[in-house]
């Protein structure tokens, strides 16, 4: 009997820590669990390679923008296309062919275009990971970067906290704007400006798409620098 309760007692000695440690850890582990980490912003990208970054907004009006899906092929020009769910349900061929022939990447516009800054917490990551939810479906690809709708206008920033956590919830490495927006609207063209290492250039889907890719690969071309893709310069700055 003696032997039976020193067996007992060894035993008991040996689960009591780690019936104490077990749910100590647990807690602990969830306690630790953080939010997710706002992602960063870049308006641009710094680096020393003689390159630049060009991106394309929306996506709607498909039909008069064969031309300019030609010249992103011919060119094989690595674009970021931010583009709204809306918009590429209207012709999703047009962007698989692209994605197909091409460098081009579809990236997160969000689900209706939005001002993140009127939306909570809540809508901002519904608008978020509710448009890579269906850019998954559509293409097969998860975006990896996240352009808020309206970006910055007159260095006024439509995102705030929220957007950046959101962001980071959502899969998005990182919040990008732009350098410049060199989309020709009606009559009016943009002055180009000098282009430097790093800019993010914003061009829109349309009739205008083309002419203002030529201008700015020609400008590009004058400057020395060569269109890059965008996702792997964000990777290696993180």
């Amino acid at each position: 009997m003696w032997r039976l309760r020193g067996k007992l007692a060894v035993l008991a000695a040996l689960l009591l820590p780690i019936g104490l440690a077990g749910p100590a850890q647990a807690v602990a582990g969830a306690s630790s669990a953080a939010p997710p980490v706002p992602a960063p912003v870049h308006t641009r990208i710094d680096t020393d390679d003689p390159v630049l970054f060009i991106t394309i907004d929306d996506g709607w009006d498909t039909e008069s923008a064969a031309g300019a899906q030609k010249l992103l092929i011919d060119r094989q020009v690595p674009a970021s296309l931010f583009l709204l769910p809306g918009a590429y349900q209207r012709d999703r061929d047009y962007f698989r062919t692209l994605l197909a022939h091409s460098p081009a990447r579809v990236e997160n516009h969000t689900v209706t275009h939005r001002d993140m800054t009127t939306l909570s917490a809540a809508e901002q990551r519904a608008e978020i990971c509710g448009a890579r939810d269906q850019q998954l479906a559509a293409f097969g690809d998860s975006p990896q970067l996240f352009r808020p709708a309206g970006g910055q206008d007159h260095n006024w920033p439509y995102y705030n906290d929220d957007t950046r956590t959101a962001a980071t919830a959502c899969g998005a490495k990182a919040v990008v704007t732009w350098t410049h927006d060199l989309t020709t609207w009606g009559s009016w063209t943009p002055p180009m400006p000098e282009l430097r290492r790093g800019d993010v250039v914003l061009l829109h889907m349309g009739a205008q798409l083309e002419g203002d890719l030529r201008r700015v690969l020609a400008a590009a071309d004058a400057a020395g620098l060569k269109p890059a893709k965008l996702r792997e310069y964000v990777r290696a700055s993180s």
